[in-house]
């Protein structure tokens, strides 16, 4: 009569908040495909005068470096800087690595390479693809990425695109560079930043895309999380994680970048190749490539080449990137370079405009993905306390454990004595003194949340490592194992728990109860007897009590972060 009302409140208000933090989430359709033209990803072009056009491996490769310095907003400065990140005065030195053909006729068109996500350098990227573009007769630059102070949630795209047109403009500017054949091959992350880079420079030649991003970060991430969580083989519960992670209102904390608007028109105002890979699971292929085609379109540009390589994945390479020496998929290279050449000598493409393995999509983008304010309010003030209770309950917990320590230290020191002198011996000394057995529960109860927390825990990480394997191309597991059973497991004990909460405080009702603390007006001698722990419902010791209801409290916050993520939605 008692134990269940509570339960069922205490579960009615889990099972509101899971219900309340649920966010609406549509992406249908699902498995779409598109046909490319062709199979044959060659590049070809009409070439009626019959003049030899350069390709891969026709001239050797010069190499020099140069170092320019530039402010945090992208601009030049005579001022020295800081490799890396920025000095001080935010001034970034960042290294260019331009490589040039040996002995090559005429000024030669080039090629500026903008990095995806990371802290790449001049050195540690780009180098085969960019000597490669170099050995048929491209001037090509590869940069330290402009960072400057930022992270990778605070990156200035703006200010990058900026930078990133300084070094266009340092190689226009070069005496073996024609200036009206510049280009840029942005990849990933980049072009975010190349959508800005064409809105202020619209002089750019032509641009060569690796698996572009296309929609706004929010869209873009959240449907590269969810289908990658659905690949790895997780629990569909554990979308709903994606979906409130993704609905996170980050302009309150001033991080903007989530709600980029770059798919415009002017973003592919100019010849273009895109390129992805079959087993690229970071792209929404097929809503990419309408987007792209579309916008492109409305800027009056219809040369657009598609290319989709088989086996290939987010960065073009065979097999998993994090292993290094991984090539490129077989005629991806020589492909964008035929592209390249062709459209700098302003010829008239032959070959299909889409060309390849056919597109595939697994599920469709959350268009309709939007920052929520009040869930993200409430779910940054809920985590906060819960980490603050978290290690209040640690500390008092040690607290209470140094003093049981110490009192068991005095104690037997004060039984030898006595024994000595013949005298009775003391009793143990309470530090807690919890009575009608609430101290076993308690520490039942909290072993069993903490012991759901870090199942929840184990499950999550089991799921980011698949999708990080899965990112730089490996293979999914056949054994999904923690990342699958664990969320049905964490609701069956969430539940338990919260039926064995109701249970203990219909117990601590039943006892002051007893005691006559429940009516009113309640009797006096109770309430002395308990203040001064003779008679007590909970504890005899202060430190008793405060400790149950600190750790109590925070067990069922934890809960209420359990309910936060969905784990109350059946």
């Amino acid at each position: 009569m008692v134990s269940l009302p509570i339960f069922i409140i205490l579960l009615g208000v889990m099972v509101c908040i899971s219900n309340l933090t649920t966010v609406p989430w549509n992406i249908e359709p699902t498995g779409q495909s598109m046909a490319t033209l062709t199979d044959d990803t060659k590049v070809t072009f009409d070439n009626p005068s019959g003049r030899t056009l350069p390709v891969r491996g026709a001239y050797e490769v010069d190499e020099r470096y140069v170092t320019l310095n530039m402010t945090d907003d992208g601009e030049l400065t005579d001022e020295p800087g800081a490799q890396g990140k920025a000095n001080k005065d935010g001034i970034q030195a960042i290294r260019v690595l331009i490589r040039a053909p040996r002995n090559a006729p005429g000024a030669r068109p080039g090629v500026v390479f903008m990095h995806g996500a990371g802290f790449g350098t001049c050195d540690n990227s780009f180098g085969d693809v960019a000597s490669d573009m170099a050995s048929a007769g491209f001037v090509t630059a590869v940069i330290d990425k402009p960072v400057w102070n930022t992270t990778d949630v605070t990156r200035d795209y703006p200010a990058s695109a900026k930078a990133y047109d300084q070094v266009i403009d340092y190689l226009r500017a070069q005496n073996d560079v024609d200036a009206a054949k510049v280009g840029i091959y942005a990849t990933s992350e980049s072009t975010w930043i190349s959508s800005y880079l064409l809105q202020d420079d619209p002089n750019i030649a032509f641009q060569i895309l690796l698996s572009p991003m296309v929609f706004s970060p929010r869209q873009s991430l959240g449907f590269f999380i969810t289908q990658d969580f659905t690949l790895v083989g997780a629990n569909k519960g554990y979308q709903s994680i994606v979906q409130r992670v993704f609905s996170a209102d980050t302009a309150l904390f001033g991080l903007t970048n989530l709600d980029l608007d770059t798919l415009r028109p002017v973003a592919y105002a100019v010849p273009t190749y895109v390129a992805y890979g079959s087993k690229d699971v970071m792209t929404a292929q097929v809503d990419g490539v309408r987007a792209i085609l579309d916008n492109a379109h409305k800027a009056g540009n219809w040369n657009v080449t598609i290319r989709s390589y088989p086996v290939a994945n987010h960065v073009l390479r065979l097999g998993d990137e994090s292993q290094a020496g991984t090539p490129f998929a077989d005629a991806y290279v020589d492909d964008l370079i035929d592209w390249a050449v062709g459209t700098s000598a302003g010829l008239t493409q032959t070959s299909e405009k889409a060309g390849g393995t056919d597109l595939y999509q697994s599920v469709g983008l959350p268009g309709a993905l939007k920052p929520r304010r009040a869930g993200t309010i409430y779910g940054v003030i809920l985590h906060a306390a819960v980490m603050l209770l978290l290690l209040a309950s640690i500390v008092l917990s040690l607290v209470a454990l140094g003093r049981r320590a110490s009192a068991d230290i005095r104690w037997r020191r004060d039984r030898r004595e006595a024994k000595r002198a013949g005298m009775p011996v003391p009793r143990r000394p309470e530090v807690l003194g919890f009575v009608h057995g609430f101290g076993n529960a308690l520490l039942t109860l909290t072993l069993t949340t903490l012991a759901t927390l870090l199942i929840f825990g184990a499950g999550l990480g089991q799921v980011i490592m698949g999708v990080v394997r899965l990112a730089w191309g490996g293979a999914p597991t056949e054994t999904p194992g923690v990342m699958y059973w664990s969320w049905p497991v964490i609701q069956v004990v969430s539940v338990l728990v919260l039926w064995a909460w109701s249970r203990v405080f219909m117990h601590l009702i039943e006892v002051a109860s007893i005691r006559g603390l429940i009516q009113l007006p309640p009797r006096r001698e109770s309430v002395r007897d308990i203040v001064t722990g003779t008679d007590p419902v909970l504890a005899s010791t202060r430190l008793g009590r405060i400790l149950f209801w600190l750790v109590a409290f925070t067990m069922l916050c934890i809960l209420l972060v359990f309910a936060f993520w969905g784990l109350f939605v059946y």
